[in-house]
């Protein structure tokens, strides 16, 4: 069985108590792919200096965020960890040179837990989560993604987990369901295009090419889960695109899948 690599956009913690269409995706991510036997999560919110996987037999739920609903710290996703998983991961990592990869018993940030609970409520799936590196550069993720390839063809899903936009500064003035923003649509849509069509070289320098990049992502780690992701699918095959909505005006909430 070979998964897929998928990148979602995973939007505020509040997305999983929210009903919209981006919840109702993440909701149905178990219709859209086989049951993986595994999952490597990979998410815009553990940021180290050099990778680090966790080696956590019993991950536990991290509450990376303050000042939200009290029912989101009641939320739990008691899945298994994914020991063996992360040892095969820091022997890729370390094999094609983009190591030393660290090794850390660490739990999941709502950049994994949040889509993973939506889409695989039962929490019976062994899960393992591999830090970004922010200083480094979109090529370098998507190395990364590279590296982590053979993963796929062992049943395991290899989940990135960003925003396709992301400008948090930007959020003043809008509610959940605002008409998005010009600028957030312009980047939402050449990014979209680019990705279905497998411009992968002018994705790896979207800062510079794509419209309305730096407004967008005044800063890179949303994105560079998206450059694991596209890593890890079969050299030469474009990405599909599986989602698109859009939650207070500035965030695109767009998956894709690369097969």
């Amino acid at each position: 069985m070979t998964m897929p690599a998928l990148f979602v956009s995973h939007g505020a913690p509040t997305v999983i108590l929210d009903e919209t269409p981006v919840r109702k995706f993440l909701a149905k991510l178990s219709e859209t792919v086989e049951k993986p036997r595994e999952i490597l999560a990979v998410s815009a919110h553990w940021e180290t200096a050099a990778p680090v996987v966790s080696d956590a037999e019993r991950p536990e739920t991290i509450y990376d965020f303050y000042g939200f609903p009290d029912a989101l710290y009641k939320l739990t996703y008691p899945a298994p960890g994914a020991p063996a998983l992360a040892a095969k991961t820091r022997k890729l990592l370390t094999d094609a040179g983009l190591g030393p990869v660290g090794t850390e018993t660490r739990g999941l940030d709502h950049g994994a837990w949040v889509p993973l609970m939506l889409g695989w409520p039962e929490a019976d799936i062994p899960v393992t989560q591999l830090s970004i590196q922010p200083h480094k550069d979109p090529a370098w993720h998507y190395a990364l993604g590279e590296a982590l390839r053979p993963l796929r063809s062992e049943g395991v899903l290899i989940l990135a987990s960003g925003n396709l936009t992301h400008n948090l500064r930007e959020f003043r003035g809008h509610t959940i369901d605002s008409e998005p923003e010009p600028w957030a649509r312009a980047f939402d849509e050449w990014a979209g295009w680019a990705v279905s069509e497998g411009r992968t070289d002018e994705l790896l320098d979207y800062r510079r090419i794509g419209p309305e990049a730096v407004r967008n992502h005044p800063t890179d780690e949303h994105l560079l889960p998206l450059f694991v992701a596209m890593g890890a699918g079969s050299a030469g095959v474009p990405g599909r695109h599986l989602h698109k909505s859009y939650t207070y005006g500035v965030l695109a909430m767009d998956a894709f899948a690369f097969s």
